[in-house]
């Protein structure tokens, strides 16, 4: 048998996957209302909100909590998704973000295609939480942060082909995947403040109550202006470290989780 074939080690169940969904949709709906929000509402320029910003962190603690009681995140689960969250957080620091510099992503990626998109989201979510205690980055972007690293780490875990697909395509397919999250990561988290900054220019700037087209016109335009510069290296950060140590890291994953064999039903036997 193939060495590197093993069962996911957490596998979705129904509440987990509700749990999932309600939390994407709550996150969708956080990330994207300025644009649907009226001129007269007073909700686009609003700087308030925290109500919205708070609501996040337990829908992402209820993934957890879901997880747990539906598919047994057992001790040895546990553990693995501690060191993991552990040495993504401690990845972060190392760039801190300068000029898109954020070795942290090809991680969450490896070990989102290695132990499923359940696994991925919670230790996505859980290493950015993490992350933020550690460099002080706490603020209320950082649910945001964890929703969208989260599903960085849980697409990762839907690509095709995780029992069949090895070798040089499957690195080859996850630099792929880890060059665009890596991009769409900071054109979503981009969506968290550029309609609360009032000091833009005219072009990029969000105009509450405007027709979606427009907006979205200016915020493309705002993203091309800003954070480009960032979302580009980090994408060659996250090709260049998953295409030199993706194959290493991925074996190491896969022998890790396949001795700690989760979930393995557990028998007493009388002593002999």
């Amino acid at each position: 048998m193939n060495p590197d074939r093993q069962a996911r080690a957490i596998r979705l169940g129904p509440r987990s996957i509700a749990a999932l969904v309600l939390v994407s949709l709550a996150g969708i709906a956080a990330f994207g209302w300025p644009l649907l929000a009226g001129s007269t509402s007073g909700l686009a320029h609003s700087k308030d909100a925290p109500w919205l910003f708070a609501a996040l962190l337990p829908l992402l603690l209820a993934v957890v909590m879901a997880t747990i009681a539906d598919t047994g995140l057992d001790a040895k689960a546990v553990a693995m998704l501690g060191v993991l969250a552990a040495a993504g957080a401690a990845l972060r620091p190392l760039g801190a973000g300068t000029a898109g510099i954020e070795p942290m992503f090809f991680l969450m990626v490896l070990s989102g295609r290695v132990l499923g998109p359940g696994f991925g989201f919670v230790l996505g979510s859980v290493s950015m939480f993490a992350s933020a205690l550690l460099t002080g980055g706490v603020g209320p972007w950082m649910p945001f942060q964890m929703l969208a690293m989260g599903w960085v780490a849980m697409g990762a875990g839907l690509l095709p082909g995780p029992d069949r697909l090895r070798g040089r395509r499957e690195i080859l397919m996850l630099a792929g995947y880890g060059a665009v999250a890596s991009l769409l990561y900071g054109t979503v988290m981009n969506l968290q403040g550029w309609p609360y900054i009032s000091s833009l220019a005219s072009g990029i700037s969000f105009v509450p109550g405007d027709p979606l087209p427009a907006n979205l016109a200016r915020f493309t335009a705002y993203c091309l202006a800003t954070s480009l510069g960032w979302d580009l290296p980090r994408a060659v950060v996250t090709i260049t470290a998953t295409l030199a140590l993706g194959p290493t890291l991925l074996k190491a994953l896969r022998r890790a989780t396949r001795r700690a064999a989760f979930n393995a039903p557990v028998g007493f036997e009388e002593a002999g």
